[in-house]
């Protein structure tokens, strides 16, 4: 019998992929190879400037980026990580603003790099929520990107050496913040109530962004003929467990995204967190559609495009 082929993974331990960090389900004809990094961004950025992984999570719109310049991996249609962001634009009574539309003509910041992806879901909602004129808000980075060949447009700039994005948030120098760590007094969520309307839009517009999907080298890709599916049927086949106790209640110390699933589940009656391209593809391309106004894609890749070809009629 031949061994199976380890494959050196990297994936945040949650609830969806629980059964896969303990062994209970693994991949036919190979194995995960787990490898704990903490902060997990920083391994976004291994997978894209060094390839140092055969399977890696990553943020979508890292993933958008990278293919763009070429990196030499490929996403599987499994979609790890959901939310809602709203929440994640703070302002400052120090900033004097009143409402998102008051952003024009301001500074913003943003946690990291522009094309995270947080922040690109959140520049759209102010964008086809409120009205703002993207380009006319200059975004001031706290970091730099993963993919290190990207370059933003002319109004996005980077911080100051050594400031601290979350005090010049509270203090006012900054108009407001996306993805802003470290609460401070007197900093609040610029959209009220923006837990309601993150569930109201997805109630009225169907809008439940995708955060993380999973990469897969390609050199692994071509040798092997079945990974893909492999991979794929086991990260379904352990959200398939996870479903089971999000719907039985079984879950005894719900983390907060737990409990964002399980709304979500009692809102659509459906499953919250979809694999494959098809249940998927009125997100994939509103994220395609952002990253092309927002100028972090030239062009606009068809979903087709982005996924492993043997995963694309695969939904779970």
């Amino acid at each position: 019998m031949t061994a199976d082929i380890t494959l050196k993974t990297v994936t945040r331990t949650q609830g969806a992929n629980e059964a896969l960090k303990d062994g209970t389900v693994v991949p036919r004809g190979f194995a995960f190879d787990f490898e704990e990094v903490p902060v997990l961004v920083q391994a976004f950025r291994r997978m894209v400037r060094a390839l140092e992984f055969d399977v890696s999570e990553m943020a979508f719109t890292t993933y958008l980026c990278a293919r763009a310049h070429g990196k030499p991996f490929t996403a599987l249609p499994v979609f790890l990580v959901r939310g809602f962001h709203h929440g994640a634009i703070v302002s400052s009574a120090a900033a004097g603003i009143a409402g998102p539309e008051d952003l024009e003509g301001r500074r913003v910041g943003v946690s990291r790099g522009y094309t995270v992806t947080t922040g690109v879901w959140a520049r759209g909602i102010l964008a086809d929520e409120y009205g703002v004129d993207l380009s006319r808000v200059t975004w001031v980075l706290s970091g730099d990107e993963h993919v290190a060949e990207y370059r933003p447009p002319a109004n996005v700039v980077a911080m100051e050496p050594g400031a601290d994005l979350a005090g010049l948030v509270a203090s006012g120098e900054l108009a407001a913040g996306i993805g802003v760590r470290g609460g401070r007094p007197g900093v609040y969520q610029l959209i009220p109530d923006a837990a309601a309307a993150g569930f109201e839009a997805l109630r009225r517009r169907g809008l439940y962004p995708i955060n993380h999907l999973v990469v897969v080298r390609d050199e692994l890709l071509s040798a092997h003929p079945g990974l893909a599916t492999a991979v794929f049927t086991a990260f379904f086949e352990a959200k398939q467990r996870y479903l089971g106790r999000l719907r039985g209640g079984g879950i005894t110390d719900p983390a907060p995204a737990d409990l964002m699933y399980k709304r979500v589940l009692d809102i659509t009656g459906a499953d919250p967190l979809p694999y494959g391209v098809e249940p998927n593809r009125a997100m994939i391309d509103k994220l395609i559609q952002y990253a092309v106004s927002q100028r972090i894609l030239d062009r606009s890749p068809a979903a087709e495009e982005l996924f492993a070809e043997d995963t694309l009629d695969l939904t779970g």
